[in-house]
Formats: structure tokens, sequence, C-alpha cells
């Protein structure tokens, strides 16, 4: 004859409910699991797998930081194409009206007015140069400028900023400079001298509206410079538009490495739908049975057991 004593009940009890409570953890879990999407619901759940994931998760905080900077980059290099563009059109009509004061058949009234117009020019260049970038800096001014040009007291245009443009990085040691300086493309040699376009403007436009024997000589003169001011701009657009294919060429990594990024995340820490329900149902199962089960076994008596 059998007989079941008090520590064995008691242990009986014990280990129904220490089974009881570890698959319930395990359903919370896997219901967990399937609300999050995440397998992983702390580090101890699996150390290596957890340093991996946060590796990748600093990998994703510094590629958002490289996006924005890809962005401004991006917004301040078509701004200054485009300010360029701009530019050009002025160049191009100022070599127009130097052609013209360059005729010898016109008037020291008519070469006035041409100056006239020129000066208008001179200030439109001298506002192109000072054209805001995405952070209201001076675009063509260097790193953080207020302004790239300024006027001196005979109204030339004096450049006020940096060296040179500011570069930002794109992620993985690649960096882009966001801009060009003002002196960059307005700056270039004629006959092995130092010019400044937006000075080429100017003196013309004072030479004209002056008059004198010299003022179609001068405007004659003008048309080279203003022809290599013309190429220098172009060139300088060329050297934005290489950059901002820079840019688009690093996005598109830093886009390819950072779905590769999402998929390793999604292996490592992420929990599949379909297997994490086919579990909780399983565990659902066999939690009821064991509910069940328990119940009938502590309904025995000892009666039911001597007999």
């Amino acid at each position: 004859m059998t007989i079941l004593t008090s520590n064995s009940t008691s242990a009986f009890f014990d280990r129904a409910r220490s089974d009881m409570t570890a698959l319930r953890k395990q359903t919370e879990k896997l219901q967990s699991q399937i609300g999050s999407g995440a397998r992983l619901g702390r580090s101890s759940d699996d150390p290596v797998a957890a340093s991996r994931l946060r590796t990748l998760a600093r990998a994703d905080a510094l590629a958002k930081i490289d996006s924005t900077n890809a962005n401004r980059a991006t917004s301040d290099l078509n701004i200054a194409d485009s300010t360029m563009s701009d530019f050009t059109t002025a160049i191009a009509r100022a070599k127009e009206l130097a052609t013209q004061a360059a005729t010898g058949t016109l008037s020291a009234d008519q070469r006035a007015s041409i100056g006239k117009e020129l000066e208008a020019i001179h200030g439109t260049l001298v506002g192109l140069a000072n054209t805001r970038d995405s952070n209201g800096n001076a675009l063509f001014g260097g790193e953080n400028a207020t302004m790239a040009y300024t006027l001196d007291a005979s109204g030339n245009a004096v450049y006020a900023g940096t060296p040179s443009s500011g570069d930002l990085p794109l992620g993985d040691g690649q960096t882009v400079t966001r801009s060009m300086t003002g002196p960059e493309f307005l700056n270039f040699k004629v006959d092995g001298q130092d010019t400044d376009l937006m000075a080429v403007v100017k003196s013309l436009s004072d030479t004209l509206q002056a008059g004198g024997t010299d003022a179609a000589g001068a405007a004659n003169k003008a048309l080279d410079a203003l022809s290599a001011g013309l190429d220098t701009v172009s060139t300088g657009q060329t050297v934005v538009g290489s950059r901002l294919a820079w840019i688009e060429l690093t996005t598109d990594r830093r886009s390819n490495l950072a779905e590769l990024r999402a998929g390793e995340e999604t292996d490592i820490g992420g929990a599949d739908p379909a297997t994490s329900i086919a579990r909780l149902q399983e565990m659902m199962v066999v939690l009821q049975a064991s509910q069940a089960s328990f119940t009938k076994l502590s309904q025995l008596s000892l009666f039911n057991q001597l007999n």
C-alpha cells in the first residue's frame, strides 16, 4: 500500500505551478513577438544577437546624419547651379552690350546708356554673388559667411568670405564640398593678369558713362575678359554638377547598405509571424492540457489512491 505524504503533495503542486508558469511565460513571450515583430525582448534572450543589433542601430543612426548632410549639400549645390545659370545670362548680356559699345558708329550718349545698363548688371551680379544657402548663409562666401561680397566706397565688389567652402561628410570617410567660393568661379586670368569678372563689368560701365575717345577700345578689350568669365562660370557649373553626381552615387550606396542592414536586423531580431502564431497555438494547447490535467489530479483524494 502506498501512502502519499504531505511533502509529496506539496511537491506535486509546486511542480505543477512551476510548469504552468513556464508555459504562460512562453505564451506571453510569443504574444509579445507577434505584437512587436521582434524576436528579442531583452538582451539576455540572445546576448550575441543583441550586440549585433546595437551595432546595426548605431550604423542606422550615423546613416541618418550622413543622409541629412547629403540633403543639405544637394540643396546648396542645386542653388549654386541655378545661380550660376543666372550669372551666365547676365554675363552674356554684358558681352552683348560690350560688342555694341565697341562699334565705332555709336555716339557718346549711346555708350553712356549702355554703361547705365552695365551698372545695373553689375548690381545683379553682386546680388547673385550674395545668394543665400539652405542655412541662410552666403552660398558663395565659404564657411559661415554672412556676406560673400561687400561694396567699397567706389562701389567695387570686394570678397568678404573665407578662402574655402565647408565639406560635409557622406559616410565611410567620403565628403563633398557643398558650394564654391565667389573667387573660384568669378576670378580668372586674361593674358596672364588676374581678373575679377565683376570688376570688368564695373570698370566698363564707368568708362562708358564717363565717355572719351578710349570708350570703344575699352569695350573691345572687355570682350576677351567677358568671354573668359563665361568660360570660368561654365567650368564652375561643371564642378557643381560633378559634386551632385558624387552625392547621388554615395546616396545610392547608402541606400543599398541600409537595405542590407534592415535585412540583417530582420534575420537576427525579427520574429516570423507564421512561426510565432503556430508556436503560440501549440503552447496554448499544451497549457490548456496541463491545466486540465492538474485539475483532475488535484481532485484525487487519499482514498482514491488507496482504492
